[in-house]
């Protein structure tokens, strides 16, 4: 059936990919053995061009990130220093993750109408999209930072609260 569509048949080799399982192979090899060298020299505390190598001694060395890298959240303040989210719900709804939950209630000055009793995000299920960014009418929510190292040992640890976030 294969030869009356104009496709032949593989051959026993052709099925085992067994060139193309070695051409990555010598491809692998050849980074290894160009590459290695260059590790150990660099190892020893030779000097390696920067170039030379593709790998960073994190922390000592630190890559250089792009300016448009979105990193942890912030929120912003007003000039009297309270937040300048007004609890309009608008990223807690567009966020893909679910991770951000504010609970509203009555702000005291009067020409703001709600403000945030709870301003949560959950950065272990953050998907770091920046839509809520981009949806928050009053550009509140930030991801510039620059923080990029988020550990913790806890899953609450990431678990990040209002007062954290406006620090």
């Amino acid at each position: 059936m294969r030869h009356l569509m104009g496709q032949q048949s593989l051959g026993l080799v052709q099925r085992l990919y067994l060139r193309e399982v070695a051409q990555g192979l010598a491809v692998t090899a050849r980074h290894f053995f160009v590459n290695m060298p260059r590790h150990i020299a660099r190892g020893f505390g030779f000097k390696v061009a920067k170039g030379a190598t593709v790998t960073y001694e994190y922390p000592e060395e630190r890559r250089e990130y792009a300016p448009r890298l979105r990193t942890r959240h912030r929120l912003m303040r007003r000039r009297d220093g309270s937040p300048r989210c007004v609890a309009c719900m608008m990223c807690e709804t567009i966020c893909p993750a679910r991770c951000i939950h504010i609970v509203a209630m009555e702000n005291a000055d009067p020409n703001i109408e709600k403000m945030p009793k709870v301003f949560d995000i959950d950065l272990g299920t953050c998907v770091f999209c920046g839509f809520c960014v981009e949806a928050c009418p009053e550009d509140a929510i930030r991801m510039d930072t620059g923080i990029v190292e988020l550990a913790a040992y806890t899953r609450e640890g990431l678990l990040y609260r209002m007062d954290q976030l406006l620090g």
